[in-house]
């Protein structure tokens, strides 16, 4: 498949959310295959699903943010869709330049979109399903030490995601965060969409998911 592809197996014509998929990380994305030989069969990730969504009765009241590290994210964008969410990739980092180290390493990224692309386009997800918003936590990452480290660190902005209203008119009332921390940058659009009435839960991989209170940003 080319990089044309690939995108649109993750942002189909029929979705409602693929119009926020960015296409940055799927420029040459066939390339890559071949520069960086990624041998994790995404097809058995390890199925980690937050107990709010075990108990949940109408999913399509709920979007889901997951803000991992690199692949992590991918990983658990495919077992979320698993659940009838469709992934939506939102990431938006440039490649670093020839001969220079990154400070953010988007290779295992691009071969985890080729690679789940085949996952993908097997699955059966609604045409009305919710969105599974995937992040790189590693996307701040700034120490840059010397002339040969290439900054291509990013943030997450609120254009990069559908506004507080667009959810709500499309009956998205709740927010999941899978997460490790917080970042600042999510906080401050989290907190919009919080004023806005829609509800924040946080769920760490590690303690109960719970609904948290964002102050002001």
């Amino acid at each position: 498949m080319n990089c044309k592809e690939i995108y649109r197996i993750w942002a189909p014509f029929d979705s409602e959310w693929a119009k926020w998929v960015r296409p940055v990380q799927f420029i040459g994305v066939n390339e890559k295959i071949t520069v960086y030989d990624h041998k994790k069969d995404l097809s058995k990730t390890i199925n980690y699903i937050p107990n709010i969504l075990k108990k949940i009765k109408n999913i399509k009241e709920y979007a889901i943010i997951i803000d991992l590290p690199g692949l992590e994210s991918i990983e658990e964008g495919l077992n979320i869709a698993r659940l009838g969410f469709r992934p939506i990739p939102l990431y938006n980092g440039t490649d670093e330049q020839l001969g220079a180290i990154p400070t953010v390493d988007n290779k295992e990224i691009k071969i985890g979109l080729i690679k789940g692309s085949e996952i993908i386009k097997n699955m059966k997800i609604e045409k009305d399903a919710p969105p599974a918003f995937l992040i790189d936590s590693n996307r701040m990452n700034r120490h840059k030490m010397n002339e040969s480290i290439f900054d291509n660190s990013w943030d997450i902005y609120a254009q990069d995601m559908p506004s507080a209203e667009y959810l709500l008119n499309n009956g998205i009332c709740k927010i999941i965060v899978i997460c490790e921390k917080l970042q600042k940058d999510l906080k401050k659009i989290l907190y919009k969409f919080q004023k806005k009435g829609i509800k924040i839960y946080l769920s760490s991989m590690y303690d109960e998911s719970k609904e948290i209170k964002i102050r002001g940003q």
